[in-house]
């Protein structure tokens, strides 16, 4: 674990252009410094760490993705705890076994860079997955105190398409139509627009259904003609 620590901030620290990190920093308005590491490079790096950095068995992925996380001095070392979660070597481990993980990676990394990567990719494929358990799990989630939980079941779906739970997507966004916070309308937003990709009408019909306005109205119905 040590050892994939140590390589992963050196390949970070390889790639990263410093002078970038005071915007990077400034953009997304973090107390967690940044190295300077731009999205492709990093994901370049990483990919070659992981490969030469096997890990054996989910217990170890989960504790190694954790610690990565927990000790991280970096957004992008984070940022690389996310990307071992998908690593195409464990995708196995995309069990009910790794939600307590995602959880702690949700509520303490509590903004949307983390978040949304975490609810679309993550927590969407468990949902897929594991409806039975998840789905009274996102109910649980949306109705709950803590935001970034709640916008994680709005916008767990949002790749469904087609597939999409309608019944669950609307009981997931209604607890928080009454919220101000722009995460929360937004998220609203983003997650209409989705489905509104293979079911216009619909989202057409819910939104005015439901009086929705402003800024999650806006996005819902952005790539949609007018009238």
């Amino acid at each position: 674990m040590d050892t994939l620590h140590e390589a992963v901030r050196g390949a970070l620290t390889e790639v990263a252009d410093a002078a970038k990190a005071p915007a990077m920093r400034a953009y997304m308005k973090s107390e967690m410094p940044f190295l300077g590491v731009q999205a492709g490079p990093r994901r370049t790096a990483l990919r070659k760490v992981f490969a030469g950095h096997p890990i054996d068995g989910a217990p170890e992925w989960r504790r190694t993705v954790l610690s990565l996380w927990r000790d991280a001095e970096y957004r992008e070392e984070r940022y690389a705890a996310i990307e071992l979660t998908g690593y195409r070597l464990y995708r196995g481990f995309q069990t009910l076994y790794a939600l307590p993980m995602y959880e702690e990676m949700i509520v303490s990394g509590a903004w949307w860079d983390y978040v949304d990567e975490l609810a679309v990719h993550r927590v969407g494929g468990l949902l897929s997955a594991f409806p039975d358990t998840m789905r009274p799990l996102m109910l649980e989630w949306a109705r709950g105190d803590d935001l970034w939980k709640r916008r994680t079941s709005i916008l767990c779906q949002n790749r469904f398409r087609s597939a999409t739970d309608t019944g669950l997507l609307y009981a997931c966004i209604e607890p928080s139509l009454s919220d101000i916070d722009f995460f929360a309308r937004k998220a609203i937003g983003w997650a209409l627009r989705e489905y509104a990709k293979t079911n216009p009408r619909e989202v057409v019909r819910y939104v005015d259904h439901m009086g929705i306005t402003g800024l999650s109205r806006r996005e819902a119905l952005k790539n949609l003609p007018a009238g």
